[in-house]
């Protein structure tokens, strides 16, 4: 096993009504002046968005509110939330929805506390020296962003979609209430899952000598949030089926299933971005569509490792050999996406990407030849140029 380092500082308040103690979360924390950043219309029909300012209102908090945010965060809203920030001299953001919102609010703490552009942190040009602190209500279980060190914003000029990693982004705290994800449409609560399966099995595929323990949780995660997937399809009001998929999000991502492994994979997410980017699909829907050719063009690096997740999770029968074993695992997992509504290809995603599309996204995926994806196989962009005709057939 690696070496590693596990750090997790944000407080969490888990369970119903979590909201209300938003005003006294926020309080401890100092600030005189706050950023209340949210997403669509769906925060205010619900009440949500008011009995959070009630709250800030309670506490004798000052906020101002920036709305607006959309799937796959735009480098524009960030913008302006910077620019707000510093009008109105904001010294703590409060994010009140899911990951991209999270994430929005991530990259505006990183433009307000640093000089210069925002989006050099997301192309590595820089790294960020700081970042407003910031807190989370959580609407939906999917990215992990709450309690995570990254946020991946899309920037219009070019649709690049890119991401940044750094404990200063991490959030002082987290508010989760499972009840606040009972009117999510079905499609994205299981994309949501397949995210949050995503981000165990990219750092649970890999080339490293593991950590038993670490292999343990990371196989419970992993069947836990198919069962409870499952339930939510017949179900989507199950309280304790919502909780545990809220729980396994945050779990997800917050470093405990990469403990030992050596960091993760993470080509699929990378090749995703560049669907996310081109396509605005939705993140999860869009990792389902790609994951299947990713996993049949690497898994003789590591046949091992996938015949362990075909049998321990998938509940596969050993076929007498890993390699057999390890494909019989692929095709069962994108039998189990297709259960669940999302797609094993990007046919069943509705995107029919030209060869000129799939070069481009290729090659934004490996920064135009300076950097190679994953770890499990070092793909280049003509890999991933193939992966893409792969999910294409």
């Amino acid at each position: 096993m690696r070496n590693f380092e596990y750090y997790t500082p944000t407080k969490v308040v888990f369970g119903k009504d979590a909201e209300c103690r938003v005003g006294e979360l926020v309080k401890e924390q100092k600030c005189k002046s706050v950023l209340v950043h949210y997403g669509s219309g769906s925060v205010i029909r619900s009440g949500l968005l008011e009995r959070i300012t009630q709250s800030l209102d309670q506490a004798g908090i000052r906020y101002v509110s920036l709305g607006g945010v959309v799937p796959n965060p735009r480098l524009s809203k960030v913008r302006e939330g910077i620019e707000l920030c510093r009008k109105e001299h904001v010294d703590f953001i409060l994010a009140v929805g899911g990951g991209s919102v999270i994430d929005s609010a991530k990259a505006i703490g990183y433009g307000t506390a640093n000089t210069g552009d925002v989006w050099d942190f997301y192309t590595k040009k820089r790294a960020p020296e700081g970042c407003l602190p910031i807190g989370a209500v959580l609407t939906i279980a999917a990215a992990g962003s709450e309690m995570s060190d990254s946020s991946v914003i899309t920037n219009e000029d070019g649709w690049m979609k890119r991401g940044c990693n750094s404990n200063y982004c991490r959030c002082r705290f987290a508010v989760m209430n499972p009840e606040l994800t009972y009117t999510l449409p079905d499609y994205q609560t299981q994309s949501g899952c397949v995210d949050i399966m995503m981000h165990t099995m990219e750092r649970y595929l890999n080339r490293e000598e593991n950590m038993e323990m670490t292999d343990g949780i990371s196989e419970t995660l992993l069947r836990n949030v198919m069962e409870q997937a499952l339930v939510l399809k017949q179900d989507p009001c199950n309280y304790e089926a919502r909780a545990e998929v809220m729980w396994a999000g945050s779990l997800s991502h917050n470093g405990l299933t990469g403990c030992g492994t050596g960091g993760g994979d993470w080509a699929s997410h990378q090749i995703e971005h560049e669907l996310g980017g081109m396509f605005d699909v939705a993140h999860g829907a869009g990792l389902a569509a790609v994951w299947g050719s990713w996993a049949r063009y690497v898994y003789k690096e590591c046949p091992k490792r996938f015949a362990m997740l075909a049998e321990r999770v998938l509940q596969v029968e050993n076929q007498g050999s890993d390699e057999q074993t390890a494909l019989r695992g692929i095709e069962a997992m994108e039998a189990f996406y297709r259960k669940i509504g999302m797609p094993a290809s990007l046919e069943e995603l509705g995107i029919h990407p030209t060869e000129e599309q799939i070069l481009d996204m290729a090659e934004k995926c490996c920064f135009w030849g300076k950097r190679t994806v994953g770890t499990v196989r070092a793909l280049k962009s003509e890999d991933v140029a193939e992966i893409y005709r792969m999910a294409s057939r």
